[in-house]
């Protein structure tokens, strides 16, 4: 004999069993518009309950403000790279004017400080000092002083690296003051028989995270190596 008990439990249903029914039948709310008017749920603690009509247009009106926001920081990512771009455009032709590798590092240095807002600015290039170098400042590590052995991996990828350095690469490329670069990157140079570093620091050590996009600091790194190639290897 079946008891009342036993009635109710045949007729109950989950929470998941009804949102398959609903999903399976689509028609159900548009077959019964007063049922979806009068639906209430709760809302906030303490009791308070919506239409159901009403928290769906609150949940689409605040997906549609996250849609907006993101086009907005979209819109100005790309704003800020076209910026960088031209900057990095103006840097190119200044430095393919320059008479000397002093005008070129020098140039390197205040553009990059100035227009790229770094603290720290350095490059080694691991080569047998050429005589048309001599007497233009610490850029010229000699092959045979080992240095170049500090950054083999970097050299050997062709990748800029980014995010903290070694205690020894900090002190090789920015002397003294290494100790203050709390982030950086560094981006390989290669020529026909040298290589080098170009070495961008940051006192924030937020302001270079491993990963980060580096491509317009690699295609800097190709620029510049192409610039100094006629002198290094003269």
């Amino acid at each position: 004999m079946t008891t009342h008990n036993d009635q109710q439990a045949v007729f109950q249903y989950t929470a998941e069993d009804i949102a398959d029914y609903l999903e399976r039948h689509p028609e159900f709310f548009h077959e019964r518009p007063e049922l979806l008017g009068n639906l209430e749920i709760p809302h906030e603690p303490g009791g308070k309950t919506v239409s159901l009509v009403e928290r769906q247009v609150s949940v689409l009106r605040e997906q549609n403000q996250k849609l907006r926001r993101q086009l907005h920081e979209m819109i100005e990512i790309a704003r800020q790279n076209e910026e960088l771009a031209r900057r990095m455009h103006k840097l190119a032709l200044t430095l393919m004017d320059a008479a000397d590798p002093a005008e070129v590092f020098t140039t390197l240095y205040d553009n990059l400080k100035r227009n790229f807002h770094a603290d720290r600015v350095a490059v080694r290039l691991f080569t047998d000092v050429p005589a048309s170098c001599n007497n233009h400042g610490p850029e010229f590590a000699g092959s045979g002083s080992g240095a170049q052995e500090l950054f083999a991996k970097l050299l050997e990828t062709h990748e800029p690296q980014s995010g903290r350095m070694k205690p020894q690469q900090q002190q090789l490329l920015f002397g003294d003051t290494g100790k203050e670069v709390a982030s950086s990157v560094m981006v390989p140079l290669h020529g026909p028989g040298w290589s080098g570093i170009l070495a961008i620091g940051s006192f924030n050590p937020e302001r270079y995270q491993p990963g980060m996009g580096v491509e317009l600091l690699a295609n800097l790194g190709e620029m510049l190596s192409f610039i100094l190639n006629p002198w290094v290897t003269r």
